[in-house]
């Protein structure tokens, strides 16, 4: 039984009947990334209430979009093959809600596996096949994202590897990408900051990463 019912008959309903409550569509996004321990969807989603963390992955399981699956004696959380095809409806709201962003409050933060979907929303795969393949390092607070980038392949993963560019990302990162903010402003500023290698990089990044503001 869906947690709210609108009383029509089409797909957009059904579909906001299954996902549209609160939460439910942060959830996918972080299990987009990967599967999750309860403890790991809590630590990404640090406001949701540990009751409706709860009744939102039991609602998933039972609309079928996630299951639990038992990993090193463990219970971890992972999408269904029903669930996968959200992707691409979380990457266009992804890429439909920066538009109006604007600048961060205070008290909002960037998390790893948000800052993932941002850049598997931004990456324009036709302009980073004519560019030498590049391997990035994004620190994000503790967490470090290697962004591995081959032709018209992503990868993106937490870990750490030999890169050609390692910086530091935070919330200012959207408007780098948005094109609101030049390379060689965000580096004069400290906005962004380089922690290892050619700082002239960040151009190649933000050419590769881009979100139409």
């Amino acid at each position: 039984m869906a947690a709210r019912e609108y009383g029509q008959y089409d797909g957009v309903t059904r579909a906001l009947e299954l996902v549209g409550e609160r939460w439910a569509m942060l959830i996918v996004r972080d299990l987009l990334v990967g599967p999750r321990r309860n403890g790991e969807l809590a630590a990404g989603l640090p406001r949701i209430p540990t009751n409706i963390l709860a009744a939102r992955l039991k609602e998933l399981q039972a609309a079928g979009v996630i299951r639990r699956a038992p990993r090193s004696r463990v219970i971890i959380y992972e999408l269904t093959d029903y669930g996968r095809e959200l992707e691409p409806v979380v990457l266009a709201l992804g890429a439909w809600g920066s538009k109006a962003m604007g600048d961060p409050r205070e008290e909002q933060i960037l998390t790893p596996d948000a800052l993932t979907m941002t850049l598997r929303t931004a990456f324009r795969p036709q302009v980073a096949a004519g560019l030498p393949a590049t391997a990035y390092a994004a620190r994000l607070g503790a967490a470090e994202l290697l962004v591995r980038v081959d032709g018209s392949a992503l990868d993106v993963r937490r870990g750490d590897g030999p890169v050609d560019l390692a910086f530091t990302a935070g919330p200012s990162i959207h408007r780098l990408i948005s094109g609101e903010l030049a390379p060689d402003r965000a580096l004069a500023t400290g906005e962004v900051e380089v922690l290892r290698g050619p700082g002239d990089l960040l151009d190649r990044f933000v050419t590769t990463f881009h979100l139409a503001a």
